[in-house]
């Protein structure tokens, strides 16, 4: 017996879930915890300096650390990238010696306010040099899924103009050139961005993503909803992706299980949980979209057949 719409995306949602935690479950995700805690969290500062010089930087360390850590060489001839480390200088200085419960200065017995000695750091920067993993090369840092999705799509060209009418900003396809980003939604410009040369399969997900980015997190929204996290608007954006593709037949499971794992933590998945109605509701209003054109869709078509 055939299911309903709603039957299918009650299932979808499911699958969803437990795809999802199956990843959190494996090893896989332990491994790629355990690697990528080694990658330092540089302060403001210093990923100010990093994308002044790199802009495409995603995984940076020291010469020594990337052999050390994750057995890999920076490449000859690249150059690093300079940011400051932390050198504090610790020195001995006299001061009064305070009484704590008087908070007044200590005298001996002519008077005196005794003196003490103490250790005191007086911070202070030295500038160290880091590669980004695209400057190295050795052996793969682990990853969840895969980076990229290949192959052909039945009715692409019908699917995607479809789901260009639909989404609330316009659309264009264009290179890119932040590394490994494959699309954005840029709420100041009112536009999606879609990386040029990708295959049918990655631009209708990369496009489904997007769109649910523009639906859901454009600042008019969340002054609504609430501020939410990079990490909730990711979770939510490639759930929306997962649940579209996969109702026409589009399978995407081990790029989206892989994608919301990657930018999930405990309090993330507790928030996907949360969002799942919203979800839901977003993915079938993008199916709807897509499965049925609409009227400024079929007017475009007829002044193009003429």
């Amino acid at each position: 017996m055939a299911r309903t719409t709603d039957e299918r995306l009650d299932y979808l949602m499911e699958q969803l879930e437990k795809g999802t935690q199956n990843i959190f479950e494996s090893g896989r995700y332990a491994e790629y915890l355990a690697v990528m805690s080694k990658f330092h969290h540089y302060s403001f500062r210093n990923t100010i300096l990093i994308f002044l010089q790199n802009p495409n930087a995603s995984h940076v360390a020291g010469f020594h650390a990337w052999k050390k850590d994750f057995s890999r060489s920076v490449k000859a001839g690249e150059h690093g990238i300079q940011i400051l480390a932390p050198c504090p200088k610790r020195k001995w200085m006299d001061h009064d010696k305070i009484d704590p419960a008087t908070g007044l200065p200590v005298k001996d017995e002519n008077g005196n306010t005794m003196q003490e000695r103490t250790i005191i750091t007086i911070p202070r920067y030295r500038v160290v040099t880091v590669f980004d993993v695209s400057q190295t090369e050795g052996k793969e840092l682990p990853s969840l899924g895969v980076a990229e999705l290949y192959g052909d799509v039945p009715n692409y060209q019908c699917i995607y103009d479809r789901l260009v009418a639909f989404s609330p900003v316009p659309v264009s396809i264009e290179p890119i050139a932040q590394s490994g980003a494959k699309g954005y939604f840029s709420d100041r410009e009112q536009r999606i961005v879609l990386r040029s040369g990708m295959s049918e399969v990655q631009t209708v997900k990369t496009l489904m993503h997007e769109i649910a980015h523009a639906v859901l997190h454009n600042a008019e929204r969340l002054q609504e909803t609430g501020k939410k996290t990079r990490g909730q608007k990711e979770v939510e954006a490639e759930s929306v992706a997962y649940v579209v593709c996969r109702h026409f037949g589009i399978d995407v499971s081990d790029y989206s299980f892989g994608y919301v794992a990657g930018w999930s933590r405990s309090k993330e998945l507790r928030e996907l949980h949360e969002a799942l109605n919203t979800i839901r509701k977003t993915a079938a209003e993008i199916i709807d979209a897509a499965a049925v054109p609409t009227r400024e869709h079929e007017r475009k078509q007829k002044i193009y057949s003429h």
